[in-house]
C-alpha cells in the first residue's frame, strides 16, 4: 500500500513539475516574441539568442513529464484512452515542434550573425578612414603653418599681446597658444619629424582597426558556437524525443502503453 501510495506521489510529482516547465517555457517565449518585429535582424538576432539560451527549461520539462508516465507504465496504471486524450502526445507534439524551430533557428542566427559582423566591420572601417582623413588633413594645416612665416609671426603678436581680433586672452588660452608656438618652431627646425608624427598617428589608426575588425571576428565565431551549436543540439534532442514517442503512442492505437515508453 505504501510502495503505491509513493508511486502515486512521485509520478504526479514528476508531471506536475514537467508540466509547469513546459507552461513557463511557453509563456517565456510569447513574451519573448512581444512586441513581433520579424522585419528587424537585431531582434531576431536577440530573440534567437534568449530562446537557445531557455530551451533547456521545456526539454527538462518534457522529461519530467515523461518520466512521470513511464513510471506509471511500469505500475501497470491504464492510459488515458484515445491518443489525442493523453497528455503524452501534446507534449510530444510540443517536443518535435520545438526541434523544428530550433533547426530553423540554426541557419537563422547563422545569417544575422554574417550581417551583425559585416555591419561591425563596415562601421570599424568607415571609422578608421575618418580618422585617417582627419590626420592628412591636419597634416596639411601644418605643413601650411610651416611654411607660411607670416602665421608664425602672427601667433607670436596674439602671444606678446595677449589679445586676439580685439578679445583679451585668459591665461589657460594662451597657455595653449605657447604650447603650439614650441611644437611649431620644433616642427620648423626638423622637417621630417612631421612626416614621422603623421605615420606614427595612421600606424596606431590602423593597428587600432585590426584589433577591433579580430574583436568582431571572435565574437561572431562565439556567437555561432555558443549559440548556433546549442540551437542544432537543442534540435536534435528535442526532435529524437518528440518523434520516437510520437511513434510509440501513435503506434499503440490509445491503448496500453508501448514497452518502448516504459
Amino acid at each position: 500500500m505504501r510502495a503505491t501510495s509513493s508511486h502515486s506521489f512521485t509520478s504526479l510529482a514528476l508531471k506536475l513539475v514537467g508540466l509547469i516547465f513546459v507552461v513557463a517555457s511557453l509563456v517565456d517565449y510569447i513574451v519573448l516574441l512581444t512586441p513581433f518585429n520579424i522585419q528587424d535582424r537585431g531582434w531576431q538576432l536577440n530573440i534567437t539568442t534568449q530562446m537557445v539560451e531557455q530551451g533547456i527549461v521545456p526539454l527538462v520539462g518534457i522529461v519530467f513529464l515523461l518520466l512521470g508516465y513511464w513510471l506509471d507504465a511500469n505500475a501497470d496504471v491504464p492510459a488515458e484512452g484515445k491518443s489525442w486524450q493523453d497528455l503524452r502526445f501534446w507534449a510530444l507534439l510540443f517536443s518535435s515542434l520545438l526541434g523544428l524551430l530550433f533547426l530553423l533557428l540554426v541557419p537563422l542566427h547563422l545569417n544575422n550573425i554574417g550581417f551583425a559582423r559585416n555591419q561591425a566591420l563596415q562601421q570599424i572601417g568607415d571609422r578608421a578612414n575618418q580618422l585617417e582623413g582627419q590626420v592628412n588633413v591636419q597634416l596639411q594645416q601644418l605643413s601650411a603653418v610651416l611654411n607660411n612665416d607670416q602665421a608664425l609671426t602672427q601667433l607670436e603678436q596674439v602671444i606678446k599681446s595677449g589679445q586676439y581680433q580685439g578679445q583679451k586672452l585668459q591665461e589657460p588660452q594662451l597657455a595653449q597658444l605657447r604650447q603650439q608656438r614650441e611644437q611649431l618652431l620644433k616642427l620648423k627646425q626638423n622637417p621630417n619629424a612631421l612626416n614621422e608624427e603623421s605615420k606614427q598617428a595612421l600606424t596606431k589608426i590602423r593597428s587600432e582597426k585590426l584589433k577591433l575588425e579580430q574583436g568582431a571576428q571572435r565574437e561572431a565565431v562565439k556567437s555561432v558556437v555558443r549559440t548556433g551549436l546549442k540551437s542544432l543540439l537543442l534540435a536534435i534532442a528535442f526532435s529524437a524525443i518528440g518523434w520516437t514517442g510520437l511513434r510509440g503512442i501513435l503506434g499503440g492505437g490509445g491503448g496500453r502503453r508501448k514497452a518502448s515508453l516504459r
